[in-house]
């Protein structure tokens, strides 16, 4: 039998290292990558084709809920279990329509990382027990698909990407390095964003991306 090829998606390089060593004990599983930051997880995912992707939310360049989303859209046969500090159930509940098949804790053990990887490889779904299964129900019973989401319905994917680096204080230039464009297009790009969800000023921008968790509290 194949080795379940799983990739690390978190900006904590330490636990990318914690995860590597306790991972590769085990004989049916193989790490074939990591990424520290969202846009360079789609590349890497892209290239390698993994079977699980563990996935942190709080990224910087593009964050963990719409990295799964794009790894979905593009190869919907990668499996996404989140690997997170929030447990809440807006976290979970907008995790699971962007498409990931599991939610762990990071203060999950060993066992219970690999029984998540293991069930979510074979096409099932996992979710820590410590979550609310009622409450996660409730959320994506009573969430109208259809309601209106400036951010990914009003939004391109290239302004989606804009704009979490703006939140992150990137200057135009430094966006423009990060994604491969000119800042006379990153500058075209923001004032096109803005207008879409009625912004005004960073400080805005910052406000808005904190309010749909895009970009952590924590420093």
């Amino acid at each position: 039998m194949q080795p379940i090829r799983i990739f690390l998606a978190d900006d904590h390089k330490l636990l990318r290292q914690s995860l590597r060593v306790l991972l590769e004990k085990e004989p049916d599983v193989a790490i074939v990558g990591e990424a520290g930051n969202g846009l360079k997880t789609l590349d890497q995912v892209e290239a390698l084709a993994p079977d699980v992707v563990l996935m942190d939310i709080s990224m910087p360049h593009l964050d963990g809920l719409e990295a799964t989303r794009r790894i979905k859209k593009r190869h919907p046969d990668v499996k996404v279990l989140i690997l997170s500090m929030h447990g809440d159930d807006q976290y979970v509940g907008q995790a699971l329509r962007a498409g990931a098949s599991g939610y762990l804790l990071k203060d999950a053990s060993k066992d219970e990382l690999l029984l998540a990887i293991r069930a979510i490889s074979q096409g099932g779904s996992y979710l820590s027990p410590r979550l609310s299964k009622m409450l996660i129900d409730d959320y994506l019973r009573l969430s109208d698909q259809t309601a209106e989401d400036p951010y990914h319905d009003l939004l391109t994917d290239r302004e989606r990407e804009v704009f979490q680096l703006m939140a992150e204080n990137q200057s135009s230039p430094e966006i423009g390095r990060i994604l491969g464009i000119s800042p006379k297009t990153v500058r075209n790009h923001r004032a096109n964003l803005m207008e879409k969800l009625g912004l005004h000023s960073q400080s805005d921008v910052v406000m808005f991306a904190l309010r749909h968790g895009l970009i952590p509290l924590e420093p």
